[in-house]
């Protein structure tokens, strides 16, 4: 399981990016997302609290989408 966070910065492309803890694209205003064993998983949750997100292209390729 790993740690992963949101940024609660808007991307240029208009949405949220969830990280995984290491990411060296961490954001510094972020908030914590909890363990979660998949990506996918810590993307669901993020979209509890933003409604557009997407995943790292970075650290979690395979729940990038855009």
């Amino acid at each position: 399981m790993d740690l992963y966070y949101v940024n609660n910065n808007l991307q240029t492309t208009g949405e949220h990016e969830v990280h995984k803890n290491g990411c060296n694209f961490m954001p510094s205003n972020k908030a914590e997302l909890g363990m979660h064993s998949t990506c996918s998983s810590a993307v669901q949750k993020a979209k509890n609290i933003y409604p557009n997100v997407d995943g790292c292209k970075v650290c979690i390729p395979n729940c990038h989408t855009r």
